[in-house]
Formats: C-alpha cells, sequence, structure tokens
C-alpha cells in the first residue's frame, strides 16, 4: 500500500495523543489527586491538540475533504465513521476535566469524567486500528496483531509525552520512566512478532489459485492490463525491497524499544537528566512510531494486485 504521509502522521499523532489522554484519565479514575491541576489540564492540552492535529491531518487523504462530515452518518457499518463518531464525543470529557480542574477539585466529578476519558481514548484507537484489521484482502493487516499494536503502541507514544510533560513539572524521578522501559520493551517485542508473523504467513491468495488454473502449472499474464498507471497501482501496488524492509525494522526497534529504556535507566542513574531524557525519549518514540507505521503501510499488499501480475513476496524496489 501506498505509505501517505498525511495517513501515517494522523496514525502517529492521535494514537500518542489518546494514549496520552487514556493515561491522564485512568489516574483520575484513580485518584484524582495524583495529577495537580495545573498538569492535568496541560495534559488535555497536549493530548487534544495531538488527537486534532492527527485527525486534521487525516482529512488531506481523502479525495473530497469538504464532504468530509458525511462519514459521520454511516457508523452503524463503518469503523472508519465509528473512529470520526468516538474522536468527536471523546472531547466532551476533555473540555470537563480542564473545567473541573480550572475551578477546582471535585473528587466524584473528576473521577467520573477520567473514566469518560480513558474510554473515549481506548475506544477511538481501538476503532482506528479496526479500520485496517477488518480488510481481509490486505492479509498483513488482517490478523490478531494489529489491534494491540496499534493499543500498545498509542500507549507507549502517550507515556512518552506524560514522562516529558511531568518532568517538566516535576523535576525529578518516578515511576513513569521505569513504565516506559517497560512498555518500550513489550512494543519492540510485540512488534518484531508481528514482522515474523506477515514474514511466515502463506499468501491468502495466488494468481494460480484466483484464475483456478493451478493445476496446469505456474500461470503467468501474456500482457500487462495497462499501458500507464492508475489509482489502484498507484494506491495499492506500492513495493518495497526486503533489503530496506530489514533496515527500516532495526531502525524502528533500535528507536522504540533501544533507545527508550537507556534514557530511562540514565535519568534514574542521574536524576539532574530527567527531563532531557524525557525529551529525547519522545523524539526516539516518535521517531520509531513513524518508521514503523510507514513500514505498516508500505509491506501491506492488496491481493487486487494478482491482476497485475504482481507475485506474493516478490523483491521489488521501493
Amino acid at each position: 500500500m501506498h505509505p501517505a504521509l498525511s495517513v501515517i502522521f494522523f496514525t502517529v499523532a492521535s494514537g500518542s495523543g489518546y494514549g496520552l489522554l487514556f493515561l491522564l484519565g485512568l489516574l483520575l479514575t484513580i485518584d484524582p489527586q495524583i495529577v495537580s491541576g495545573n498538569e492535568a489540564i496541560a495534559a488535555v492540552a497536549l493530548g487534544g491538540a495531538l488527537a486534532a492535529a492527527g485527525l486534521l491531518s487525516s482529512m488531506l487523504h481523502l479525495g473530497q475533504p469538504r464532504r468530509a462530515w458525511r462519514a459521520f452518518s454511516q457508523w452503524r457499518s463503518s469503523w472508519l465513521s465509528r473512529e470520526g463518531v468516538a474522536a468527536t464525543l471523546s472531547f466532551a470529557p476533555m473540555l470537563a476535566v480542564v473545567w473541573l480542574e480550572w475551578r477546582g477539585h471535585d473528587t466524584v466529578l473528576l473521577r467520573a469524567c477520567g473514566l469518560l476519558l480513558a474510554a473515549g481514548a481506548a475506544l477511538t484507537v481501538v476503532c482506528t486500528a479496526k479500520i485496517y484489521a477488518t480488510l481481509k484482502t490486505i492479509p498483513a493487516w488482517h490478523n490478531a496483531y494489529v489491534l494491540p499494536g496499534y493499543l500498545l503502541l498509542g500507549l507507549l507514544g502517550g507515556a512518552a509525552w506524560a514522562w516529558a510533560l511531568h518532568a517538566a513539572y516535576v523535576p525529578r524521578v518516578d515511576v513513569l520512566p521505569i513504565a516506559i522501559a517497560g512498555l518500550a520493551l513489550a512494543s519492540a517485542w510485540f512488534k518484531y512478532a508481528y514482522w515474523r508473523h506477515i514474514d511466515a504467513k502463506p499468501p491468502a491468495a495466488t494468481t494460480e489459485s484466483a484464475t483456478g488454473l493451478g493445476r496446469f502449472g505456474a500461470v503467468r499474464s501474456v500482457e500487462a492490463p495497462h499501458t500507464e498507471q492508475n489509482y489502484l497501482t498507484r494506491e495499492m501496488g506500492f513495493a518495497l525491497a526486503r533489503k530496506h524492509a530489514r533496515r527500516l525494522r532495526a531502525i524502528g526497534l533500535m528507536l522504540i524499544g533501544v533507545v527508550p529504556p537507556l534514557l530511562a535507566a540514565l535519568a534514574c542513574l542521574a536524576p539532574a537528566f530527567c527531563l532531557p531524557c524525557a525529551a529525547a525519549a519522545v523524539m526516539s518514540v516518535a521517531g520509531g512510531l513513524f518508521v514503523e507505521r510507514w513500514l505498516f503501510f508500505a509491506e501491506a499488499r492488496h491481493v487486487v494486485m494478482l491482476y497485475y501480475a504482481a507475485k506474493t513476496g516478490t523483491t521489488q524496489h521501493a
């Protein structure tokens, strides 16, 4: 699939934003006193800004952005529409949290709003993941790894931003660096398992099975169906050389699973460097998520490309 920058930015930014909002909502549900009022308001502002920026950038990928509002009407059958509805509704508890924190603590209402905020953030990311996980025509997405992977990576991105924000307000080391290290290692392991899965998974269809001529041997096209590129070949015919994929995978795992734990360890050993380490962790995780998400799209193969004589597993250059 064509790795459009607008969609990559959307999934990375909104995933991290909703990850931050989920963590804030969870903390408020447990105990509103854990997070100070100013820090909670800053977290809502940052998380909301990331989520809004991601959602707005996704409109750039639409053929007619001015008609994006119509997507809300298909929530009964479309995960894309459900994502838009969930994202919009999640802004209500955001505003409620800001208002309650600004006017003073109200424990019961803050707990309720925190629960709604965490639920709305998690539901929005679930809807985003289901957009891709339900596409049977793209085997690399239609598997059990996509949904938990989106949730885990969104949580990692949100936790990195939460650490940086908390370090700016409270310049001391607490449980956040340890949590970041654990999430980073878990995310890297899960992503590695996903890549092993899609590499080992046999193709859902081949040219032979699609034509029903496999019993006669290998099937190949005598002539290309088109003399020039069209929408399908541009959007669904992107191919990435295996050597480039291996290199990018290593970079992504390094940025997601190696650098953040090292920065967390440095912050624990030298608390004076807590804020710089947190800022560096945000940049590392964000960079790793961009690489991971680019690969998520670039390595996906749509079965429609069998019509254009694209062999599953063929090594090609991007």
